[in-house]
């Protein structure tokens, strides 16, 4: 449905934002726009970028036989996390003002409803860029570089949906380098398992974003944007359900390569019931219906790491390791 920017909602919450979220009940009044641009009032994708990075300095950490994954690490991975979503919001939501306007999902977002103008939010992110380039410091001369040369995907991935069915490939690929940033600040390299953890969740995250692609399926068509919800249509849940079995394959083997054990495996197993509990009850004409499914993903993400951590701690005290 298409909305008129002129009569977008200047004051109230997001559209797809929880109803309850603090930012709406608790932030400073003045900050509520950018805190809304930051997406803090949708913390999902928060999660979505910051687990990867936990999975990898817990799998990097098993191979040097550490009791549970460095807290130092996993604070800076929160915070850099935080800050990088923040900035990558900024400019994604920069870059797609003019579309955001003429949907009524997108329209109440802090730029098209004129919350924030498009010259603060690109100030906002380079704020925000600062601070994650002040995290990206603390790492190892290698893994500098590699988080340095993710950027040429975060600035790609907005423009992507104008060219291709398959922006999501690109969101992965950006989304997920934490997988690979998170063993080499451990390792100062990058390792085999580390490269299958990032396969791995290069695909979840085609998944979930197919799902949450088809809220805007039939707006993004009248715009004559693209998606792997257009290109796959009526066989999205083959389709997604393929990519997360991949997924599954590759985390478990990234575990198995890394030196895990039995707790992990399980926590990937249970994972992947609620990734299968996705899969078999979506109903991709139900935007509501997408969006609890692609929210659930934080619960897969925690299972993985939680597992993870419980088999490091519980497996060194039974000496296996």
């Amino acid at each position: 449905m298409q909305a008129n920017p002129s009569t977008a909602p200047q004051s109230t919450r997001v559209a797809d934002a929880p109803p309850d979220n603090w930012v709406d009940r608790y932030a400073p009044e003045s900050m509520r726009p950018y805190f809304r641009l930051a997406r803090l009032d949708r913390p999902i994708g928060f999660w979505l970028l910051l687990l990867p990075c936990w999975w990898s300095v817990g799998l990097a950490d098993v191979t040097l036989n550490q009791p549970y994954p460095n807290p130092w690490l996993l604070t800076l991975f929160a915070v850099g996390a935080l800050v990088m979503r923040a900035a990558g919001c900024a400019y994604n939501d920069y870059v797609d003002r003019d579309y955001d306007a003429r949907l009524s999902r997108t329209a109440s977002r802090p730029i098209p409803s004129g919350q924030v103008t498009p010259a603060e939010a690109l100030a906002f992110a380079g704020v925000c860029s600062l601070a994650g380039a002040l995290v990206l410091v603390q790492f190892n001369a290698f893994t500098i570089k590699l988080g340095l040369a993710s950027l040429l995907l975060v600035a790609l991935y907005p423009f992507m949906k104008r060219f291709t069915h398959w922006p999501q490939l690109i969101l992965g690929l950006a989304f997920n380098w934490g997988a690979l940033v998170g063993w080499s600040a451990v390792m100062g390299s990058i390792g085999l398992p580390a490269l299958l953890l990032y396969a791995g969740s290069v695909l979840w995250t085609i998944g979930y974003d197919t799902i949450y692609a088809h809220q805007d399926r039939e707006d993004d068509v009248m715009l004559g944007l693209r998606s792997t919800a257009i290109r796959f249509g009526e066989n999205t849940m083959t389709w997604v359900g393929a990519f997360y079995a991949g997924a599954i394959v590759l985390w478990l083997a990234a575990g198995f390569l890394a030196g895990t054990h039995l707790i992990y495996f399980g926590a990937v197993v249970l994972a992947s019931l609620q990734m299968a509990w996705q899969v078999t009850t979506l109903d991709t004409k139900d935007a509501a219906n997408c969006l609890r499914r692609f929210r659930s993903n934080r619960d897969v993400g925690m299972v993985i790491f939680l597992g993870l951590a419980a088999d490091m701690m519980l497996s060194r005290m039974a000496g296996l390791s």
